[in-house]
């Protein structure tokens, strides 16, 4: 398997290394922030632009559905070209689609923004896994993605509190403006930074410069195929489900295609990566994972905002306690990791799963005003628990991996992310949703829901446990 040298290490002083790192979790946070900080804006992208459901779903699909198509093909893009340009170029497009999004004056405009954010975020997130890989070595490695881990963890729970404060200070006619309008001052501190910190290209690595166009067209069709059924709530007719077999079909053909292909060139996405097995069943183990993980803070949003009538502000410091928890135990987790391996993701998963099921007895015994308060500590439980998933996960994943795929395996890691979250949503949405029928119904609709995000987090243990 080639290798990428090392020879950026050895020029590249400690304290820029990680000073680069900050560079990347900030704008990787920013670009997975956008993942979820939306959901509780809708009511007032609702009011504000007069959008149709429709309209709705593709500005909280259309965002994941572009990011996950680009994910592999930037993650090749950056291993043959160079990962500061792909990163720069991501960077800014992001910024500039953010204040596209913030700007929009129908829906129209809204939904081509996100589609176009999602595309620039996409760009960006293998690169940073691809630089923790290049930039760093054994110990540091495992703290570097622990860091990206609790970037990862905090992100995702900690967006429906962003956009909720958000909304409170502007308002509800024009405070989801500001959801997307908080990435510029980010995105445009960070440009200058990351010009000047990332590591420029090596020679050797501007040499690779074949990029597979067939196995990219083959993985982005297989892939919008994969998840448009998933993602898309207001399809109702059956028949959007052939589109997964399609799917299987065209990812088939993608696995033989790329198999013929590496006999002489390198291909987008290289059999040997699942040939690794710390690399399948990481894989595997995040798919499953993310599945229950995001789908949690999509049902309670809704739990609680439609059905305890919380406002913004309120669900968002409801989910707090886990996303404070997380963030702590992410850190703690990439220490940890080189010491007790997938043992660790083990007890982190068995952790996410008590503290799940206490969490709906707390619904159970508080319906009411106070359930906010009841299910504080089984979600800082929880919290703890995916702080110890996440991180681990992301580092013994891709820890055999050579440094010249780091890119194109992030991006495949992070697209398995993408995939479980689109899936997780669809599955946990739709058994909330279909045991509504009076207001009466809230808490008993969660609770059949946590008990499907519990059942996605108890195969992720089993997928840890067999590898």
């Amino acid at each position: 398997m080639a290798s990428q040298p090392t020879t950026v290490d050895a020029r590249t002083p400690e304290v820029r290394r990680w000073r680069a790192l900050a560079v990347c979790l900030v704008a990787g946070f920013m670009t997975l922030l956008d993942v979820s900080i939306v959901n509780v804006a809708l009511p007032s992208v609702r009011s504000g632009l007069q959008m149709s459901e429709a309209g709705l779903q593709w500005v909280l699909s259309g965002y994941s559905l572009a990011f996950g198509l680009v994910l592999v093909p930037a993650g090749r893009l950056g291993d043959a070209v160079g990962r500061r340009p792909v990163f720069l170029t991501g960077l800014a497009l992001f910024t500039a689609t953010s204040a596209l999004a913030g700007a929009a004056q129908n829906e129209a405009w809204l939904v081509v923004a996100r589609l176009l954010q999602g595309m620039a975020g996409g760009l960006l997130v293998p690169q940073v896994s691809g630089f923790i890989q290049q930039l760093f070595r054994g110990e540091e490695r495992a703290r570097a993605f622990g860091l990206l881990g609790t970037t990862i963890g905090f992100s995702t729970a900690v967006g429906p509190l962003l956009g909720g404060l958000l909304i409170a200070a502007f308002g509800t006619a024009e405070g989801w403006r500001w959801v997307f309008y908080v990435n510029l001052p980010i995105g445009l501190a960070a440009l200058p930074f990351a010009s000047r910190l990332l590591p420029a290209p090596t020679p050797d690595t501007c040499a690779r410069r074949d990029f597979d166009p067939v196995g990219v067209l083959l993985l982005g069709t297989g892939t919008v195929l994969l998840l448009l059924p998933l993602v898309q709530a207001q399809w109702h007719d059956a028949r959007k489900w052939l589109l997964l077999a399609c799917s299987a079909l065209v990812l088939a053909a993608f696995a033989q295609w790329e198999r013929r292909y590496a006999r002489q060139r390198e291909p987008l996405v290289h059999p040997e990566l699942f040939g690794t097995r710390s690399f399948t069943g990481g894989a595997l183990v995040s798919l499953l994972y993310f599945a229950g993980f995001t789908a949690v803070f999509f049902v309670f949003t809704i739990y609680l905002q439609s059905g305890r009538h919380y406002s913004a502000l309120q669900a968002g410091l409801a989910i707090t306690p886990f996303a404070l928890a997380s963030a702590v135990a992410s850190t703690a987790g990439g220490r940890l990791v080189t010491r007790y391996g997938r043992r660790l993701i083990a007890a982190g998963l068995t952790t996410v799963a008590v503290g799940l099921a206490l969490a709906a007895l707390a619904v159970h015994l508080f319906d009411g005003p106070e359930v906010g308060w009841a299910t504080a500590l089984p979600l800082l439980l929880a919290g703890l628990g995916s702080g110890l998933v996440v991180s681990p996960n992301q580092a013994l994943t891709l820890n055999e991996v050579p440094v010249a795929r780091a890119g194109s395996a992030g991006g495949v890691l992070q697209t398995a992310q993408r995939i479980g979250s689109a899936a997780g949503i669809a599955t946990v949405g739709a058994t909330f949703f279909s045991h509504l029928h009076t207001p009466a119904d809230y808490p008993a609709a969660f609770q059949l829901s946590l008990a499907v995000v519990l059942a996605f987090v108890l195969l992720a243990l089993l997928a840890a446990a067999r590898h």
